[in-house]
């Protein structure tokens, strides 16, 4: 069955008087008005220059976030890195700096570390938008909408449904339910004390949550194709609806990490059609950009025993010395870590890639990045993020910066090329494009080795369930 959707989101149908006055207002709030209020508010006690560099990174940021949620094409990779670049770096970093209070989990960072880190951070954000150009030049004259027809085979969907929901049941009933909702901090002691190995647990939770959400997400893609009184129209809002609850039970924003959480809310928003036409790509993308500045932040009052809202005294306090935004310091230690020369090129990428490899066959298998940076600065916590940066200058120093961003720009414009015409239509790009590109969030935020294994799993899923629609179709259509 071939259903026609509504028409592809590619481009703006024109500049009107409403788009200019939006472009106007989210340039004056997000690239001049939070930056400005920061440098007034937040005093600089004169820890280093480096904040200069990072609110120019934060301005930037600002305005390409501003032209990509009012022009209302979603292309959510470019979003997505927007939203990490201008939060962690732009915001948190400049914050941190001025008020000279990094975050507690990378302290004791020589201040003359800061301007060439932000120079680094801000050599990568160029680079990625050379590499998005370069595609963009080279693709110009090609249509966006062009998608080769996938569709979904809803009878693998089907058995990938009911092994998720075996997946969440084994957890559950591990965990508890009482584990499960209580806090952060008391699942997290359930988790590692019933499982232990760090890699173990992560491939346990990710079977818990991702073959049901890309399950969920082909029976909504399946769903919406359905004609009314068409077999199935009022069942499978009753398999959607149930896994719903077996990805709350799993990936509730009470006890895990919030990226989980909200890669899984995001994900569902998005099978249901949040970016169907331009103006729910644009209220999808700016409520994406409210929860981050405004929600993000309160919810770890419900998820920490101890945590008190008035602990938050200002908009900007949330950003000084906090521990979730040490994104900019952890690339300032992969910095000194390169300036020390304890870079082996590609054996962090190499851990990564055979992730599943137990230490038991490589016993010199190594480290998740974070924890590796944390062992060499002495750190006693080592539950640490590597963003991207991070993960290219201990791969290969600045050079592999350089070289990793334009491949990334590159990449991630292709990926949106194929992802934004699938918004508006049914099937195997929609599902995949409501969970990859928020997901890459967590690969920006790092690091690589915590999430390999979530996405190989997603990955593994995506692959499970699509299936090449005839040649004839006219658009995508879903299988039975």
């Amino acid at each position: 069955m071939t259903r026609v959707m509504a028409p592809p989101v590619t481009r703006p149908r024109a500049i009107s008087g409403g788009w200019v006055i939006g472009m106007a207002i989210s340039i004056a709030v997000l690239a001049i008005g939070i930056p400005g209020a920061l440098i007034f508010t937040v005093d600089d006690v004169g820890r280093s220059q480096g904040w200069i560099i990072t609110t120019v990174i934060g301005v930037w940021s600002g305005i390409r976030i501003s032209v990509r949620w009012v022009r209302g094409v979603p292309r959510l990779f470019d979003f997505f890195f927007w939203v990490f670049t201008y939060i962690f770096i732009g915001i948190a970093a400049t914050a941190s700096m001025r008020a000279a209070d990094i975050p507690w989990t990378t302290a004791s960072i020589n201040p003359d570390l800061d301007v060439p880190t932000a120079l680094i951070t801000l050599g990568g954000v160029i680079a990625y938008e050379v590499g998005a150009f370069i595609r963009w030049a080279s693709a110009r004259k090609r249509p966006v909408s062009e998608l080769p027809e996938v569709g979904i085979s809803v009878g693998r969907a089907l058995l990938l449904y009911l092994m998720g929901i075996a997946a969440v049941g084994y957890y559950v009933s591990k965990m508890g339910l009482s584990a499960i909702f209580s806090s952060r901090t008391n699942s997290a002691i359930m988790q590692s004390y019933i499982w232990g190995d760090s890699s173990t647990l992560a491939i346990i939770y990710a079977m818990a949550i991702y073959p049901l959400l890309v399950a969920v997400g082909a029976f909504a893609q399946h769903w919406r194709s359905l004609q009314p009184g068409e077999s199935g129209r009022f069942g499978y809002p009753v398999l959607i609806a149930a896994g719903f609850v077996g990805l709350m039970l799993v990936a509730n924003p009470l006890t895990s990490a919030r990226y989980t959480a909200g890669t899984v809310a995001f994900a569902l928003v998005m099978f249901l059609g949040a970016a169907a036409t331009a103006n729910r790509a644009r209220l999808t993308m700016l409520g994406t950009i409210f929860g981050f500045l405004f929600v993000f932040p309160i919810l770890n009052v419900f998820r920490n025993a101890g945590t008190q809202l008035q602990d938050r005294q200002s908009f900007f306090s949330e950003y000084i010395g906090n521990a979730d935004y040490d994104a900019f310091f952890q690339i300032a230690n992969a910095y000194s870590y390169v300036v020390d020369g304890l870079v082996v090129p590609g054996r962090q990428f190499l851990g990564s890639l055979l992730f599943w490899v137990p230490r038991s066959v490589w016993p010199d298998k190594p480290e998740d990045t974070g924890i590796m940076l944390a062992d060499y600065r002495g750190y006693p916590f080592t539950n640490l993020s590597a963003p991207v940066w991070s993960e290219l200058l201990v791969n290969g120093g600045v050079i592999a910066v350089v070289v990793g961003f334009i491949i990334i720009g590159f990449a991630l414009r292709v990926l949106d090329d194929r992802m934004v015409p699938a918004y508006s239509q049914a099937g195997w790009w929609g599902v995949a494009g409501a969970i990859l590109p928020v997901y890459s969030l967590i690969l920006w935020r790092g690091s690589l080795l915590q999430a390999t294994g979530a996405l190989v799993v997603m990955m593994v899923g995506l692959i499970w369930i699509r299936k090449k629609s005839p040649p004839s179709s006219a658009l995508t259509t879903l299988s039975r």
